[in-house]
């Protein structure tokens, strides 16, 4: 990968025992996809901006993540936040490297009976109120838009103007654009602390006029009491077809598989890959930080794979990965200012739409700190909901 350039106000000597660091404007805890746009947002707006990650830039659940660039009608927040992202990815892709992959695939919400394609319906009207496009598409049409689906299914719903995305590229090219603002980037620097208005990393203490936490399920680590928590998933990945799969296809049942707290769910999630290549997602799973590979819920996952793609038992699967999603008790993410520490803002807990509303997050957040009025209303996503559950752990 392309190396990210340093912080030209830290290098040798300044990085030792002790050393205090130039000001920044902004300093990004996080360059996983969500700290990349908030770090291009901030740095468009005209401020200076230092991005610091433990590893590298989206190493971490962003590397683990599908790369559904999609709109999502879970609540009606969910739904102004991601097709806000959306459109802001739209008018992003012409500008992205090709090493991004973004591929307009477009979603298909796939509907097995009748009772499914009524919810299609009510999925579409919503949508519509909210200026999405869509087309329902019936049984014939879902057999010749995707063939190796299996034959009876009751329907789908085609969100063209969805799409996907190799999820790391996406956060490099975010930084990318970042550090042509004259922003800068530090990997390999573990951040200890937090503090009001500066950053401890090992013997350096940086001062800046705001922080943002955006260590996505790590966050906690630096502000207690942020009510995220790990969420288990399973991804597989298959060799090259290219052509097996030609839309995002999820079952109409995700839904309740990702948004409601069971121990463990799963749902048929398979996407096309640039490459030819499937991912086939998805499982969740409630176990902290257990990161080893739960060989019965991969079983469960693809067995529902394969209840839908049946063509899919001939492929060959050539690698199983787990990656963990941020969660909130609400399943919307904290974007604002945390009121319990002068100068700290918040841009974690997106669970698995971390990479759909990472750009949406970055606007929205810039927007508040400068003090422009945002597209959509914060309030629904504002830390100051939680604050109250703080004070009573």
């Amino acid at each position: 990968m392309e190396s990210l350039r340093r912080d030209p106000h830290c290098t040798g000597a300044a990085r030792g025992r002790d050393a205090v660091t130039a000001h920044h404007d902004a300093v990004v805890v996080g360059a996983g996809i969500v700290g990349a746009a908030c770090a291009e947002a901030l740095s468009r707006s005209g401020m200076s901006v230092l991005v610091l990650d433990a590893s590298f830039a989206g190493s971490g659940t962003t590397a683990a993540g599908m790369g559904h660039l999609v709109v999502m009608d879970d609540s009606p927040a969910q739904l102004a936040l991601t097709a806000y992202s959306g459109r802001l990815w739209a008018a992003l892709a012409p500008e992205l490297p090709r090493n991004v992959e973004h591929e307009a695939c477009g979603t298909l919400w796939v509907a097995e009976d009748d009772e499914q394609l009524e919810a299609v319906r009510a999925k579409q009207s919503v949508y519509a109120d909210s200026g999405v496009a869509t087309e329902i598409l019936s049984p014939a049409q879902l057999a010749e838009a995707e063939p190796h689906l299996r034959p009876g299914l009751a329907g789908a719903l085609l969100v063209r103007g969805d799409a996907v995305i190799y999820p790391p590229n996406g956060a490099r090219a975010l930084l990318q654009r970042a550090i042509a603002n004259g922003a800068s980037v530090r990997e390999g620097v573990r951040v200890n602390a937090i503090g009001a208005r500066e950053v401890i990393a090992g013997n350096e203490r940086i001062s800046c006029d705001c922080v943002i936490n955006a260590a996505g399920a790590l966050a906690p680590e630096l502000t207690p009491g942020i009510p995220i928590v790990p969420r288990k998933g399973h991804l597989v990945i298959t060799d090259r077809y290219p052509g097996f799969c030609r839309h995002q296809l999820v079952e109409l049942g995700y839904l309740t598989s990702a948004h409601t707290m069971t121990t463990e769910s799963v749902a048929f999630n398979v996407q096309p890959r640039a490459t030819g290549q499937m991912l086939i997602g998805s499982s969740r799973e409630l176990v902290g930080w257990d990161g080893s590979i739960n060989r019965s819920i991969v079983r469960r996952m693809l067995d529902r794979a394969l209840d839908f793609m049946p063509g899919l038992a001939l492929a060959s699967a050539i690698r199983t990965w787990t990656g963990f999603r941020p969660t909130t008790p609400d399943k919307l993410p904290l974007i604002g200012s945390w009121d319990e520490m002068p100068g700290l803002w918040i841009a974690a807990g997106h669970e698995g739409l971390g990479i759909t509303t990472s750009v949406g997050t970055g606007q929205l957040l810039a927007d508040l700190i400068t003090g422009r009025a945002p597209a959509i209303d914060p309030a629904p996503f504002a830390p100051s909901r939680v604050l109250a559950g703080v004070g009573a752990h």
